[in-house]
């Protein structure tokens, strides 16, 4: 098995190889891919899409398209799945959240199971063995985790974990949207989730619970807990949204099997197909530079990472 999470799994094996500090990566940029997926208002890809079709500006300024391809090929999936005590009364959503998303994918697609709740813990390498990811999900034991719910900071390892891996890069995140990360490192994660060229597909577990009442009448603290959980979902799904939407990617919020079944066949479309977009970066100033892609005379949904870092003059 090729261990793709280093960060994950070998954190230790890689002290014990070097007692030295490890000198900073330093990379002279001279050209920028972004992946870019293009759907029309039922959220299918649209195909056909040339270079002279699109326009990218860099911080509002257009730039010219230097390299251009449409790219289909098996997908790479990290399913990462919340787990931990707090979330037990969810642990059936996440098995069929998780279980139909392996029947929408295609047999040749590689996928790779990690769980969060303090860290991300690595379950099953990339394989495109779907009987094992099956079982590997339900082994899942959700009672093993801890209060904490650190969804962005997992997110931004298991994101440095998938870095070296060439190809199309997606994470599809099964979770409740709720987060309990340090607020002080969230100007770095936002920065990674902004320039990394792995797209995340968020889907929320929670609909089923914030479905409405059937009882006829509520007590006074039922009808004031239901609304402390709405607003705590309501502002976990906000949050999906922001983390999904900063790497080009999309957070979907289904309340039934059905709707289950037609985000996932969504998604099963997004990981295998995009147009990778590439251009000189205009100056070497070693900042961020958020970036913009339309589709010319067309009302598409156009989804991408949202910035890059820019080289440095040295």
């Amino acid at each position: 098995m090729v261990v793709l999470f280093s960060l994950l799994c070998a954190v230790s094996l890689s002290a014990a190889q070097s007692q030295q500090p490890t000198p900073p990566i330093r990379i002279s940029v001279n050209r920028v891919n972004v992946g870019v997926t293009v759907t029309n208002s039922t959220g299918h890809f649209i195909e056909g899409l040339h270079r002279d079709d699109f326009q990218l500006f860099d911080n509002n300024v257009e730039q010219p398209i230097t390299d251009f391809l449409s790219i289909e090929e098996p997908a790479q999936l990290l399913l990462l799945i919340e787990s931990g005590p707090a979330i037990a009364l969810f642990s059936n959503n996440h098995l069929r959240a998780a279980d139909a998303l392996l029947t929408a994918i295609a047999p040749t697609d590689r996928v790779a199971i990690a769980s969060y709740s303090q860290s991300p813990q690595l379950l099953l390498d990339f394989t495109p063995n779907k009987a094992q990811a099956r079982a590997t999900l339900q082994n899942l034991n959700f009672g093993n985790g801890f209060a904490d719910l650190n969804l962005s900071s997992s997110l931004a390892v298991a994101i440095d974990s998938l870095a070296p891996l060439p190809g199309k890069k997606t994470i599809v995140l099964l979770s409740t949207g709720v987060d309990t990360s340090s607020v002080q490192n969230w100007p770095l994660i936002q920065q990674k989730l902004n320039t990394s060229d792995v797209r995340i597909l968020a889907v929320s577990l929670t609909g089923d619970f914030r479905q409405p009442t059937k009882r006829k009448k509520l007590s006074t603290q039922e009808r004031a807990q239901r609304t402390q959980v709405k607003e705590v979902f309501g502002e976990a799904d906000k949050w999906l949204t922001e983390l999904s939407h900063a790497t080009g990617g999309r957070a979907y919020f289904p309340k039934s099997t059905q709707e289950f079944a037609e985000a996932y066949a969504e998604i099963a479309q997004l990981i295998r197909h995009e147009y990778s977009l590439a251009f000189a970066p205009p100056v070497a100033d070693n900042q961020l530079h958020f970036l913009k892609i339309t589709v010319k005379r067309s009302t598409f949904q156009v989804d991408h990472r949202q910035a890059y870092l820019a080289p440095s003059a040295n």
